[in-house]
């Protein structure tokens, strides 16, 4: 049975333990985290860092334990031309603390070769945490696409080093169920599950997968095709930001609910 996990972006941040009892009212396993928050929406939620403050890390472990959620991705490593991979280093400790099996990583250094070097060395740090590295191939990124993200992968040579599926991502660069299907089970490590029409829908890409996301099976995506491609042991995340509805004053409950029970649809019509 595929779990599903609640995406952190879905907050536009909503603080931590907040953020784990959301999932648990959902009645999902688990949640994916950043180590520094901000809110990305003026919806009065206070920045924080999991690395700066030992308190509220605590109490993020204590809060996960009560509901039995746990953390399936670490979010937001991001390699920069100027990224030194050892920067990356406390981050990881936070994560590996909160008991974080993989983290997630994009990059905006246009360098292809040194991109590919960069995440080989973050793969290797990350490992000494025993945390798992993915790379989500995003348009108009550095990996954009899933061939290059393929092309990351063999590169690397690593089993630890894997690909994180987002569904809005994958159709929108030029790939689809079938290209999916293409690729071994085992170079997939994670998938994130979310819906839109084929065309852009707001002229900046990056304004459209940050705020206004689609509830799934209410867009253009093929997603049950998708869904049926998928390696089926892997955790699947909401991730469906809506700006629009969390600034007319609508929860992040309301707002995360038909994702979570549109998702499960999907899933059972998939047989997952």
């Amino acid at each position: 049975m595929t779990e599903l996990a609640i995406g952190f972006l879905n907050g536009f941040g909503l603080p931590p333990i907040e953020f784990v009892e959301l999932a648990a009212d959902l009645g999902c396993r688990y949640v994916s985290a950043v180590v520094q928050g901000a809110p990305l929406v003026p919806l009065g939620y206070a920045p924080f860092s999991l690395k700066d403050d030992p308190a509220l890390r605590s109490n993020v472990l204590a809060a996960m334990r009560h509901h039995g959620v746990a953390a399936s991705l670490g979010d937001g490593f991001l390699v920069l031309p100027d990224t030194e991979t050892s920067s990356f280093a406390a981050d990881l400790d936070v994560l590996a603390e909160l008991g974080v099996p993989r983290i997630n990583v994009v990059s905006l250094d246009p360098d292809l070769g040194r991109t590919f070097d960069q995440f080989a060395a973050l793969t290797e740090l990350a490992a000494q945490h025993r945390i798992q590295t993915l790379v989500e191939p995003v348009p108009g990124l550095t990996v954009g696409d899933l061939p290059t993200a393929l092309a990351a992968r063999e590169y690397i040579g690593r089993t630890d080093f894997r690909l994180l599926i987002d569904t809005m991502h994958l159709v929108r660069s030029g790939s689809g169920a079938a290209d999916l299907a293409a690729v071994e089970p085992e170079h997939i490590g994670y998938a994130q599950l979310n819906d839109t029409t084929l065309r852009p829908r707001l002229e900046n890409y990056m304004e459209e997968a940050m705020f206004e996301r689609m509830v799934p099976g209410e867009g253009e995506l093929p997603l049950a095709d998708i869904l049926s491609v998928l390696p089926a042991d892997i955790v699947l995340e909401i991730e469906v930001p809506q700006r629009s509805l969390a600034l007319a004053g609508v929860s992040p409950i309301d707002r995360t609910r038909p994702c979570v029970e549109a998702a499960r649809r999907l899933l059972a019509e998939v047989g997952r």
